[in-house]
């Protein structure tokens, strides 16, 4: 299948690369988490297993909001937009972290999405990484928005000690303290997966010392399962916050602790990929 690489500016707030296979009826989008990466490699994997994938610049970018901070989920329909625009019928998204926050809160409200890969993923929505519009980080805001209004979001825990694994920062104490501390509003900010009539599936791993993403996945799980819905959850209790898919190496943070390693990270990332692949 032929493919071209074009990047393209969509009107508004939507940035980034698209590697487009002419006749491909599967669209990909691809999103990043906090790091503020444009996951082109991982575009063009996609690409090369015969979609058209769209390596997406959700924040940071020219005329963007700096930080994760009141991000409008438009920006993602925007991205859904441009797909179908381009012939693709079947929509996929694929994201890491904050990008698999936003993937599910993508699918909730666009039924146009098809499936969602989610890794590394959160069940619920937490509060700004980094600035907003208003480039300030401080007093504590969403990081999501839809018509305007920012959605509920779990606080974070200011009684939290910091906690470290192998030297680096591991929060992932500080979100299960938030989500003990701050029950009511975790109810509120809970991602209603439940009501989205995509496919799901979840990778996960039980050494992530970023945040516990196997628990959040877990709890994904228990609830499409009360729904009827189908959720597929690939996991594996040695790998940590950053999945290796087949052919990455990315670059670990200086700043905080991933737990897993780099042979766990990525053979739970060769696992994922054989269910990927179904779903394209």
């Amino acid at each position: 299948m032929e493919m071209r690489a074009v990047e393209e500016s969509l009107t508004g707030a939507v940035a980034g690369t698209c590697f487009r296979c002419l006749k491909a009826t599967t669209g990909v989008v691809v999103l990043g988490g906090s790091s503020g990466r444009v996951d082109v490699g991982r575009a063009r994997l996609f690409a090369n297993a015969g979609a058209s994938a769209l390596a997406l610049q959700w924040f940071g970018g020219e005329g963007q909001v700096p930080g994760i901070c009141e991000i409008p989920l438009e920006t993602f329909f925007a991205a859904t937009d441009y797909l179908i625009e381009t012939g693709c019928r079947h929509i996929v998204y694929v994201g890491t972290s904050k990008g698999a926050e936003a993937s599910l809160l993508a699918a909730v409200h666009d039924q146009r999405i098809d499936a969602v890969v989610a890794i590394s993923p959160s069940s619920v929505v937490w509060g700004n990484v980094g600035a907003g519009r208003d480039g300030v980080s401080w007093p504590e805001r969403s990081s999501w928005s839809l018509d305007g209004i920012a959605l509920p979001f779990v606080p974070t825990d200011p009684d939290w000690t910091p906690e470290y694994v192998d030297g680096q920062v591991s929060y992932r104490g500080l979100f299960e303290s938030c989500l003990k501390t701050f029950k009511r509003e975790a109810n509120a900010a809970t991602i209603p997966v439940e009501t989205a009539s995509a496919e799901l599936l979840l990778v996960a791993g039980g050494g992530d010392a970023l945040w516990p993403s196997l628990s959040f996945a877990r709890d994904i799980v228990g609830r499409r399962g009360e729904a009827g819905k189908v959720t597929h959850l690939i996991s594996s209790p040695d790998a940590g916050h950053r999945i290796l898919l087949p052919g990455e190496n990315t670059p670990r943070s200086t700043l905080h602790a991933h737990g897993g390693n780099d042979e766990a990270d990525s053979k739970l990332g060769r696992k994922a990929w054989e269910g990927i692949r179904e779903l394209l």
